[in-house]
């Protein structure tokens, strides 16, 4: 996977050799809800550290996120928003730098993959656990590097016990299918675990390898 078939523009392709971050994310959680600022605080705090921030584009905690990125105030980072043709999705929301249109989940799941060297994944439903799963399946066939994939919340620390009770001592994966697996419940961790893998990839080529 690369840059050869996709459809960005030379100067987007510019921007978007930065450290990325992807956050997945229910569009149905508003801002009356809690998780929505601490998505948003959470994007602004990894936008203020030159990281771009990834989303499907949409509203709901994808907004969240593309709207922390722009209150960072840092020029250095970018808000990415990979919009997907639903009703309430085509069009974007209003916080995005650049944005890429999708007619299929498939081919923007793979676009989501070229771009992520971390992937953060906050509470959501059949979108989100796509995104999660396809994530996790792709580095444990190596298909991608193993890239951190961040559980946030306590819905998917259920889902991981579940993993480890049931198809873990099954023997129907490995042990080391885990491994870049992370279960937390506070902004600082997340952002803790994504500075380490930043420092990690410091002085090679940022984009994860397909």
């Amino acid at each position: 996977m690369g840059f050869l078939n996709s459809t960005f523009t030379e100067e987007e392709k510019k921007y978007i050799q930065h450290f990325r971050v992807a956050i997945f994310g229910s569009a149905r959680i508003g801002k009356e809800d809690r998780i929505y600022h601490q998505v948003t605080e959470l994007a602004k705090e990894i936008a203020e550290n030159n990281i771009d921030i990834v989303t499907g584009g949409g509203p709901g905690l994808m907004e969240a996120a593309n709207l922390g990125e722009r209150l960072s105030n840092n020029t250095k980072s970018r808000s990415i928003g990979l919009t997907i043709q639903l009703p309430n999705e085509a069009k974007g929301n209003r916080h995005l730098d650049i944005k890429q249109h999708f007619q299929r989940f498939s081919n923007r799941l793979d676009h989501f993959m070229m771009l992520s060297n971390v992937v953060v994944v906050m509470p959501g439903g059949i979108g989100t656990c796509l995104e999660l799963f396809y994530t996790w399946q792709l580095t444990q066939v190596h298909h991608i590097e193993p890239i951190p994939i961040i559980l946030y919340g306590e819905m998917w620390q259920e889902l991981f016990a579940w993993v480890q009770k049931y198809p873990l001592q099954k023997k129907l994966l490995s042990p080391e299918d885990l491994q870049n697996i992370h279960c937390v419940d506070s902004n600082e961790e997340v952002l803790e675990i994504i500075l380490k893998e930043r420092e990690k990839t410091e002085g090679t080529n940022h984009s994860p390898k397909g």
